[in-house]
C-alpha cells in the first residue's frame, strides 16, 4: 500500500437536519479525500460543519439529520449503505473517532480498564486476559505512566490530560486504519495540547494510521497536517496542501482565519501589525439562501456573491476555492 493510496473518499455529501423552521442543508455537496498514512486538516469556527462531516462518517448523526446525497467510501465500500450490524463491525475497528469531551464520552460508572477492554472484545474474538494485556500495552504506549494502575481507575479520578489519552488509547486499541481527532485538546492546558500533537504524530509514524485532524486552531493544521479543507457554514471554502494554503489562501475566509492567529515577537517595533478579526458570526442556515455563505462578512463582496453560489474552481492540480473574486 503506498502513501498515496485512497483509503477514505466523500463523494458530494450533503446532510440535511429538520427543525421547527424546516429542513435545510449542514453539509452542502461536499468532496474530499483521505490518502493513506497523512494528516487530513478540517478548520472552521465552530458551527461550520466539521464535526457533523465526523459523525456522518460514523454513522451516529442525530435523529434529526439525515443524509440526503452523497457517499462517505472507505475503501470502495459505501458506509451509508450498510445495515447498522455491519456498520457496528467498522465502527472502532477500522474507524475510531477521539470525542472533544473525554469526560462525556466516557462512561462514568466503568473503570477505564473495563471500558478499554469491551471496546476490544466487541471487535475481536479474544480472552478477557488478553485483552487486559493489550489495554496496558496500548495505555502505556500514549504515554500513560502506571497502566496498571490506571486500568482501576474511573474517568473522574484522572487528570484531563490523562482522560484524553485515555480515549485516544481506546480508539487505537484496535489499530483502525482510519483516526478521526475531533478538537482532540479542548479540554487540555497548552502544555498537554503539544504533547497529544506530538502523540497523534508518533501514532500516524510508527502505525502508518491516516488521521482526520478537525479544528478551528490554524496553527495546529499547520504543525500538523499535510492537507486541509476550509469549511464554512456547510460549505468547502478552500482545499490544498497546507504550505500552499497557509502561504497563499485565495478565500477572504481563509485569509481571516490566518490573520487572526497571534504570533509571538520579541521586539514588535514600529511596524507591528494588529491582531485582526473577522467581523460578524456564522450566517443562520436557516435564512442562508442561494448566496455565497461568507457573503455577509466578506469585505470583498459583490452583486455575484449576493446572488449565487460560487463554484468550486482549481487554482492548481491540489488546490481549491469556492469564490467568485477568484474567478
Amino acid at each position: 500500500m503506498t502513501e498515496q493510496e485512497t483509503v477514505l473518499q466523500i463523494e458530494n455529501l450533503s446532510v440535511d437536519i429538520f427543525t421547527r423552521k424546516g429542513s435545510f442543508h449542514i453539509l452542502n455537496g461536499i468532496n474530499w479525500s483521505l490518502r493513506q498514512g497523512e494528516v487530513f486538516g478540517i478548520v472552521g469556527e465552530s458551527g461550520c460543519g466539521k464535526t457533523m462531516t465526523a459523525l456522518t462518517i460514523m454513522r451516529l448523526l442525530p435523529s434529526m439529520c439525515t443524509v440526503s446525497s452523497g457517499k462517505v467510501l472507505l475503501r470502495g465500500l459505501d458506509l451509508l449503505r450498510l445495515s447498522e450490524r455491519e456498520m457496528r463491525d467498522i465502527r472502532g475497528n477500522e474507524i475510531s473517532m477521539i470525542f472533544q469531551e473525554p469526560m462525556t464520552a466516557l462512561n462514568p460508572v466503568f473503570t477505564t480498564g473495563t471500558q478499554i477492554v469491551e471496546a476490544l472484545q466487541s471487535h475481536q474474538s479474544i480472552s478477557r486476559q488478553e485483552a487486559k494485556d493489550r489495554a496496558v500495552e496500548i495505555l502505556r504506549a500514549v504515554g500513560i505512566a502506571g497502566p496498571e494502575q490506571r486500568m482501576a481507575q474511573y474517568p473522574h479520578e484522572l487528570s484531563g490530560g490523562m482522560r484524553q489519552r485515555v480515549m485516544i488509547a481506546m480508539a487505537l486499541i484496535c489499530q483502525p486504519s482510519v483516526l478521526i481527532a475531533d478538537e482532540p485538546t479542548t479540554a487540555v492546558d497548552v502544555t498537554i495540547q503539544a504533547q497529544i500533537f506530538e502523540l497523534l504524530l508518533d501514532i500516524k509514524n510508527k502505525m502508518g494510521t491516516s488521521i482526520i485532524l478537525i479544528t478551528h486552531d490554524m496553527a495546529a493544521i499547520a504543525e500538523l497536517a499535510q492537507r486541509v479543507f476550509v469549511m464554512y457554514a456547510g460549505f468547502m471554502v478552500e482545499e490544498g496542501p497546507v504550505h500552499e494554503i497557509l502561504n497563499s489562501p485565495c478565500h477572504p475566509y481563509t485569509k481571516g482565519l490566518l490573520e487572526s492567529i497571534p504570533k509571538l515577537v520579541a521586539d514588535p517595533g514600529p511596524n507591528k501589525k494588529e491582531l485582526k478579526e473577522l467581523p460578524g458570526i456564522v450566517p443562520d442556515l436557516t435564512e442562508l439562501g442561494n448566496i455565497c455563505p461568507f457573503a455577509p462578512r466578506c469585505s470583498y463582496v459583490t452583486d455575484q456573491c449576493r446572488n449565487r453560489i460560487p463554484p468550486t474552481l482549481r487554482v492548481n492540480e491540489d488546490h481549491l476555492v469556492a469564490c467568485w473574486a477568484a474567478s
